[in-house]
């Protein structure tokens, strides 16, 4: 490969010692005659002469090239941070521009460098460190302008400045994240506890609409309890009135106390009956004399009577 380059090179020169030059597509050369500026030789094949001092005075590309530039400053919280700088320049393709860049600038690139380099470090040290994350394009602007008004005179146009990274140092750098860390969990905990809250009220809106319902619940089964215990007391009390009517109807010449007596006293026994028929019920003793049968009548029917004026629509037996 290097053999065919330096072979390239060498069919090149000859060419062009005998009058024939080719001009690739990316470039142009320039021409001088007894080394003054003559002409630009475009793109494809030319004719110079030799015989007249016509000669090659050399060839520039008109690719657009980048240059990166990495520049170290301070700003103005006194912070120092590198900053990397793409400079995309080119060629202007009219013949001034190649003439002047030609013959005007010997190192394009050691220019465009400085010229960077002064823009950067005269622009970010009136910056605070956050705020150059925030105005990177502002110093980009301000360094292409700066390096359009200047190349200009020397054929190049400026293209592009981006700023590509600003690189503070590695100490900044971990204390920044460590700020960024702890803002960020002081959130966190600021939105937990929010959360919590904002929980805790719900769940208590929540049991206090449990408590109501359940409150309405109890409110209403007492109620239709005691409408339950009413409608008993009241069939009771009927029940009884029934048959002491018919117990008058059918035997003679009793009257309704002595029909009340004999419900009260076998109502009375069947009670006693069925206590004594469950084994969990406990001993229950009784005074079974003959005198004792009319205390006890008398008892029974003086608490069961005491009690029925709660009962409505019964008529009371008159004694």
């Amino acid at each position: 490969g290097h053999f065919c380059r330096s072979l390239t090179r060498l069919s090149t020169t000859a060419m062009e010692a005998c009058g024939c030059v080719i001009t690739s597509q990316d470039e142009r050369k320039v021409v001088e005659r007894c080394g003054k500026f003559e002409d630009v030789l475009d793109a494809g094949f030319s004719c110079v002469l030799p015989c007249l001092c016509q000669f090659v005075k050399g060839s520039i590309s008109t690719r657009i090239q980048m240059l990166e530039i990495n520049a170290d400053t301070k700003t103005k919280d006194n912070v120092f941070v590198g900053i990397k700088v793409a400079v995309q320049y080119q060629v202007n393709g009219d013949s001034q521009s190649i003439q002047d860049a030609m013959y005007k600038l010997t190192n394009p690139r050691a220019q465009i460098e400085s010229y960077v380099l002064d823009v950067v470090r005269s622009s970010v040290p009136k910056i605070d460190l956050d705020n150059v994350f925030l105005e990177k394009e502002e110093i980009a602007a301000s360094i292409k302008e700066m390096l359009g008004e200047t190349m200009g005179r020397f054929g190049y146009s400026i293209l592009a400045t981006p700023v590509t990274d600003i690189e503070p140092n590695m100490e900044v750098k971990r204390a920044m994240n460590e700020i960024n860390k702890a803002k960020r969990l002081r959130q966190a905990a600021v939105d937990e506890g929010e959360a919590i809250k904002i929980r805790s009220i719900k769940e208590a809106e929540a049991e206090a609409a449990r408590t109501e319902i359940q409150a309405k619940a109890d409110a209403e089964a007492k109620f239709m309890q005691g409408q339950g215990i009413a409608r008993q007391r009241q069939a009771i009390v009927s029940g009884l009135r029934d048959s002491v009517n018919c117990f008058k109807a059918d035997v003679a010449g009793v009257d309704s106390k002595q029909v009340m007596d004999l419900l009260l006293v076998t109502q009375y026994f069947d009670m006693m009956k069925d206590i004594g028929g469950n084994s969990r019920s406990n001993a229950v003793f009784m005074n079974h004399s003959p005198g004792a049968l009319q205390d006890l009548t008398q008892a029974i029917q003086g608490g069961f009577m005491s009690s029925l004026p709660a009962a409505p629509s019964f008529a009371q037996v008159q004694r």
